[in-house]
């Protein structure tokens, strides 16, 4: 077991572990911890806990110190700095003519890196573009092309419910979505119905899909013949959540609503019927 501080950089982004080593660290407090990056700033999101090895990437890095207010300072004079590179980088880059959009620009805690971010249809040549940049910052320059899922993260906006993204207010990783959650969802298959910002399929199709999966698996299929207390019917409608099946009835073509569990018993009782009649006295 490791001892370890979940400590998150963005306000929506991943929690990495560090080794909160002999500092008396809490939740919600300000760090400062050495990532692959430099050296950097973060929240403390998940108080100190042990973990196993297959939870954590070894070696376990150490929480270098408790964030003063000092510190505080030097990430606001960082943003400030960020603004004006953001501007610079656009006139650089309309300069060169490039096939790119800058998305957002980002000091690391100690100055000793400038990151781009910035979306493109393909491969950029962006090779003068670091040269020019380096010749004005005067430190190490990385440019990082990004999705336009992380774009709509670091940007922020309203979603189609009216609530602000999802991405950039709790969730710290994508997960995988597809066009099959959808149509378990009995939701329209229109793009622009079922996209959100980013024009990718929007992620809360993931959050219900475990119980729509559970749920399909007990209930029967459209069209699929079944039995009801009202006699054998046809399935033509589902609401997978609640769990109620429209059957159409055979001989009035009459359709009528019925919950999972007043088929199963019906179905059940009939199935016990012939067992009893086989019992009976001669």
């Amino acid at each position: 077991m490791y001892q370890v501080v979940g400590v998150r950089f963005k306000k929506a982004g991943k929690i990495y572990y560090f080794d909160p080593g002999d500092h008396p660290v809490e939740k919600d407090q300000f760090v400062i911890v050495e990532t692959s990056r430099g050296i950097e700033y973060g929240k403390v999101v998940t108080p100190i806990k042990g973990v196993g090895e297959e939870d954590v990437v070894l070696p376990l890095k150490k929480v270098i110190r408790i964030a003063t207010p000092e510190d505080k300072v030097q990430v606001e004079k960082n943003k400030a700095a960020a603004e004006k590179a953001y501007d610079i980088c656009l006139e650089k880059i309309a300069e060169h003519g490039l096939e790119m959009k800058l998305v957002d620009v980002e000091y690391t805690f100690d100055r000793n890196k400038v990151i781009f971010y910035f979306t493109a249809d393909g491969r950029v040549d962006f090779r003068e573009l670091v040269k020019d940049l380096a010749a004005i910052f005067r430190t190490r320059i990385e440019l990082r092309q990004i999705g336009v899922r992380d774009e709509a993260k670091m940007l922020g906006g309203i979603g189609p419910c009216g609530r602000i993204l999802c991405c950039s207010s709790f969730l710290g990783d994508f997960e995988p979505v597809s066009i099959k959650m959808a149509k378990d969802q009995n939701l329209s298959l229109n793009p622009a119905k079922i996209s959100g910002l980013c024009g990718r399929l929007m992620c809360c199709l993931k959050y219900e899909n475990d119980q729509y999966e559970s749920a399909i698996k007990e209930l029967p299929d459209l069209g699929e013949e079944t039995v009801t207390p009202l006699g054998a019917g046809r399935v033509v409608g589902l609401n997978i959540l609640e769990k109620l099946i429209q059957v159409e009835l055979k001989d009035t073509e009459r359709v009528v609503e019925f919950t999972l569990d007043e088929l199963m018993d019906h179905q059940s009782q009939d199935e016990a019927l012939p067992s009893q009649a086989e019992g009976a006295p001669n």
